[in-house]
């Protein structure tokens, strides 16, 4: 696929701020099990802080198939970072599309510079991919609601400045969910231990808990009943963004494989040169050739509204987080017992991509919703 000028500025940005401000650290930030405020603020000097909001209040105003090039780019660098600032990115763009202009333009600013970060709370301890089950409850008093309840799995929890949580401000099911904005501070809102992960250690993980939480009515985004629309909206996008930072990783573990196998002698000679080293290595680049072109047919379609976009979208997540693994972990198989440790960077791969397979909805759901979308052609 041709890139246009702009594009290819893009990615020549993204790759360099990965290889020279991302990758140098990355097991330094997995060890601390901590994100870099600093790193992020100089993502956000690029335009990544943003990157398809309007840029009346500071975004970029890209494209998801340029937000896939940038992801791809920076998880080559470090995927927990990459992966958290998807996460930013999807919670500014709610707000840009869904809140009011007195609320875009309070919150906005700041988001898109990163100076101030955000987290998404969606999922509960049991409303995970029955979404529209979830309990926490939000009780308009006055010009406030009061916040009862938990989100599970929280990235960023304690370390961002705003919580983007959907809450129920009715019992009318699906259409019973709202959108609030609470700031990090408020009284009420607590975070509980940091989990403990296979992979996306650099990220801050943990329960958020809102007990008597008073947020004003002010923080709501859009209208009161329509927090879930609002989040299935989020969905096809976020789906593309996961993809692009799994398919990135994998490339780097793919090129990390390849160098390697060209240094490891066994035998008398480099493992390159034995056939059984280069059939998997050629398997490896031809199965993410094949995600890359799906994920980039993906995002064009989403870019287009076009009407098969959901279609393809669970489709690319699927395919993409699955090969990514896939291949990742093949190229640990190619490292031997070096692979297994931690100085060679491929392990940590491996355990970043896992999460891929099940964030914004699991690979199974991904096939319900694809077989779905078949059913209405």
């Amino acid at each position: 696929m041709t890139l246009t000028e702009e594009q290819t500025l893009i990615v020549e940005t993204a790759k360099r701020f990965a290889e020279e401000r991302l990758a140098p650290h990355t097991a330094k930030w997995e060890d601390e099990a901590t994100l870099d405020r600093a790193t992020l603020e100089a993502l956000a000097e690029l335009g990544f802080g943003g990157i398809y909001v309007a840029e009346d209040v500071g975004g970029s105003a890209l494209s998801r198939f340029d937000a896939a090039l940038i992801f791809e780019q920076l998880s080559r660098g470090d995927v927990s970072h990459a992966a958290f600032l998807s996460i930013h990115n999807m919670v500014a763009w709610m707000i840009d599309r869904f809140a009011s202009d007195d609320v875009r333009k309070a919150w906005l600013p700041k988001l898109t510079s990163m100076e101030t970060i955000a987290s998404y709370c969606l999922t509960e301890p049991g409303a995970g991919s029955d979404a529209a089950s979830l309990k926490t409850s939000a009780k308009r008093d006055g010009d406030h609601y009061v916040l009862n309840g938990a989100k599970a799995f929280i990235s960023g929890a304690n370390f961002s400045d705003i919580y983007v949580a959907m809450v129920r401000t009715s019992d009318d099911g699906a259409r019973g969910v709202s959108t609030l904005i609470v700031e990090n501070g408020t009284e009420g809102l607590s975070f509980g231990a940091p989990e403990k992960k296979m992979g996306w250690r650099a990220q801050p993980t943990a329960i958020v808990s809102f007990d008597d939480c008073r947020v004003p009515a002010a923080n709501r985004v859009g209208d009161e009943g329509a927090g879930f629309k609002y989040a299935m909206a989020g969905l096809d996008g976020g789906r593309l963004n996961i993809a692009a930072c799994a398919l990135g990783g994998a490339q780097m573990a793919l090129e990390k494989a390849y160098a390697y196998a060209q240094e490891r002698r066994q035998f008398g000679r480099a493992i390159l040169d034995f056939q059984a080293t280069q059939f998997k290595l050629a398997d490896m680049e031809t199965e993410l050739q094949a995600a890359r072109a799906l994920l980039y047919t993906a995002a064009q379609k989403l870019d287009a509204k076009a009407p098969d976009a959901t279609k393809f979208c669970a489709m690319a997540k699927r395919f993409v987080t699955d090969t990514a693994f896939k291949v990742a972990n093949d190229a640990l198989q190619i490292h031997g017992g070096y692979g297994y440790l931690a100085d060679y960077g491929i392990e940590r791969i491996v355990r970043d991509l896992r999460v891929h397979q099940i964030l914004e909805g699991t690979n199974e759901v991904m096939r319900v919703i694809i077989s779905r979308e078949m059913s209405r052609t």
